[in-house]
């Protein structure tokens, strides 16, 4: 069993954590902390989880006790794997991150978009970006620090990847329309976040300034292996759990003859044997309640009027693929099991 430790585990992807390892037949969660409730049961604040574990209480965080650990995820704000991963590390210990900190290359870049100086920034050039379709699986198996995407991130990139690694698109003017559900703003009480704020009503939000905008585009950057252009306008939405990203691109002037069938069939050699890529038939309309609760991104081409302009559907469970699911697909895959291990339940209906 691996054996695994939570430093954050009250927010939501804290709680998705210990959901989705609960199925998990090799990894047994043995350490969890928050500051706040330290001493309290889980399963007192998190009833669904009756009887998964009766035994784990929340504990302050302690460094030597979760250098015990086979490995450590950070359930946590931006800021705090800084200052606990280089221990960890020492100790033997690997790290799957699910904050930001480690997924910006450039330490300077973080800190513009987040506001405070990076904490760690000997420990980016070793730092995987831990997004298993698009990185090479070897280098995660051997990583000891894993960057969990973002949510809008990963919705993004696995939309666009196949058009940009062949070439077929222009790299400028790139639109990506996304929509979250509320869980994203996490669990701390906000004014926006409430019921009678959010309900009822669309907003768009951090047009232009958003801090997935770097990550998303060092991400595309990587893939097209030239810079990228790309204006990223995301959205709140009424629902809990949910990312809908409607993606605008046009084919370059050396590929405005392809046809449907070239580009669905891009799509699925490009995802084909990927468990958590699911490219649904040419035209479909990928609903969010569809991958609810599963770690699935789903994925559908459109090609309005037949012109140079395709339209790209990607829909994630942004606490799953978008954030938790994804980590733990992640640490299978750093200790040699199928990546898809206790993460192949459908999607939530209704």
């Amino acid at each position: 069993m691996i054996k695994i430790g939570i430093v954050g585990g009250t927010g939501y992807t804290g709680v998705e954590l210990l959901r989705l390892l609960a199925q998990h037949p090799q990894a047994e969660v043995v350490l969890i902390t928050s500051r706040s409730d330290a001493g309290t049961r889980v399963e007192d604040m998190y009833p669904n989880l009756r009887g998964h574990y009766p035994e784990l209480l929340f504990s302050e965080p302690n460094v030597e006790r979760m250098g015990q650990c086979d490995l450590v995820f950070f359930a946590t704000p931006h800021g705090v794997a800084h200052s606990m991963a280089q221990a960890l590390l020492e100790a033997g210990t690997r790290v799957v991150d699910l904050s930001a900190d480690f997924r910006l290359r450039d330490a300077q870049e973080w800190a513009e978009w987040y506001g405070q100086p990076h904490g760690a920034p000997h420990l980016l050039p070793e730092a995987v970006y831990g997004l298993p379709e698009l990185v090479a699986h070897q280098r995660i198996r051997e990583a000891r620090l894993i960057a969990v995407p973002g949510c809008y991130p990963t919705s993004v990139q696995l939309g666009l990847a196949p058009l940009l690694e062949a070439g077929w698109i222009q790299t400028d003017g790139i639109i990506a329309d996304c929509k979250s559900g509320v869980s994203g703003a996490g669990r701390t009480a906000k004014i926006g976040s409430l019921l009678c704020e959010s309900t009822e009503s669309m907003k768009a939000y951090s047009v232009g300034c958003h801090r997935h905008h770097p990550e998303i585009t060092q991400g595309l950057s990587d893939v097209a292996q030239q810079p990228v252009g790309l204006t990223f306008v995301p959205h709140l939405t009424p629902m809990i759990r949910g990312i809908h990203s409607t993606l605008y691109v046009r084919l370059n002037t050396d590929n405005l003859k392809r046809n449907d069938v070239e580009i669905q069939q891009l799509y699925a050699a490009r995802y084909d044997k990927m468990p958590c890529v699911d490219l649904m038939p040419w035209g479909s309309c990928p609903e969010t309640r569809s991958v609810r609760g599963s770690n699935l991104c789903r994925i559908a081409l459109h090609r309005p009027q037949n012109s140079d302009l395709l339209v790209i559907l990607s829909v994630i469970d942004n606490l799953v693929k978008g954030a938790s699911g994804q980590a733990i697909q992640n640490m299978n895959l750093m200790f040699g099991l199928d990546e898809s291990l206790g993460l192949t339940a459908p999607g939530l209906m209704p």
